[in-house]
């Protein structure tokens, strides 16, 4: 029961943050119509953000996180406005094209300027796990509980903090001016222009948060005392199948399906030796993906996006 409880609640922990990166590529999606595969780098340069914020300038981990989530916010701005603007009107294939240079571009920019030496964002939580009904033990920098339930706080910060974020942005789109307008902007941009709406300033917004939720995904993923890397990127692919079981288009479906993803894959980790050990090692990160391919050949579009309907 322990190891249920404790894949439960990594699982949850992985899994927001997959929600967080799944929700990111939505906001611009629904807004633009473009899926934004430059996210990835945009996670990994939020991550790297927010370590030059706490150990190079030495400020403390949720204002680095604050002040990257800003950094990137500006970034993935101008980026809509340089590379992506001009393209309004030809085909969203081309669009999503550049988005794929653009990940190319910003990955080897953020491996030379921080792949130099290792970065870290150390662990913000202060302890390092709590033990329910058992003895905590620290020996050579690993912690054990005995005979209990070890539940890590980084796993707990993560929860946390995603759902409060998750919760803002959708009581702000919901209930805000410009969270209407980014709305009205995504159902149909030529009824939009007509009311009187930017719908410049609503792609230039809608990226903008985009690039800060990356951002919080990237430093809530280094906020275990690890070290990170560019190739850490990669991680945020995973935001893939999650995206598609949830729908495109569907931001609870983002998050149902960035913690339906971290809970599945955590199962697998804790239970497929044991059940199905000819699978082979670290089968869990293939998981998503057979996921993707199921929900794609039954349901297109996922639980929550939109049935497209065509009529001949």
């Amino acid at each position: 029961m322990n190891d249920l409880i404790h894949s439960l609640i990594f699982g949850i922990a992985q899994g927001s943050i997959y929600a967080l990166i799944a929700l990111s590529f939505v906001v611009i999606f629904r807004a633009t119509g473009v899926l934004n595969f430059a996210q990835p780098a945009l996670m990994i340069l939020g991550a790297f953000a927010t370590s030059v914020f706490a150990i190079d300038l030495g400020l403390n981990y949720f204002i680095a996180l604050v002040l990257a989530m800003i950094v990137i916010a500006l970034l993935s701005m101008g980026i809509e406005r340089v590379a992506i603007r001009p393209m309004v009107g030809q085909s969203t294939f081309s669009a999503a094209l550049i988005t794929v240079g653009l990940f190319i571009a910003l990955y080897v920019i953020s491996t030379r300027l921080f792949d130099s030496k290792p970065r870290t964002v150390n662990d913000p939580w202060g302890v390092s796990a709590l033990c329910l009904g058992g003895n905590l033990k620290e020996e050579w920098g690993f912690v054990s509980c005995e005979g209990g339930l070890i539940i890590y706080w980084h796993s707990i910060g993560k929860i946390v903090l995603a759902t409060i974020v998750i919760a803002a942005l959708f009581i702000w789109l919901a209930r805000s001016k410009y969270g209407l307008a980014m709305r009205a902007t995504s159902m149909d941009q030529e009824t939009a222009l007509a009311q009187g709406i930017n719908v410049g300033g609503m792609f230039s917004t809608s990226w903008a948060i985009s690039g800060a939720i990356v951002a919080l995904a990237g430093g809530l993923f280094a906020a275990n005392g690890s070290v990170i890397q560019s190739t850490d990127a990669l991680f945020a692919l995973v935001a893939l199948p999650a995206l598609v079981l949830g729908g495109l288009d569907s931001l609870k479906g983002a998050v149902i399906g960035g913690l339906a993803i971290g809970i599945l894959m955590n199962l697998t980790k804790t239970y497929q030796t044991a059940i199905a050990p000819w699978l082979g090692l670290n089968f869990e990160n293939v998981v998503p993906y057979i996921v993707m391919i199921i929900v794609l050949l039954i349901r297109p579009y996922g639980l929550f996006g939109t049935k497209e309907v065509q009529r001949v």
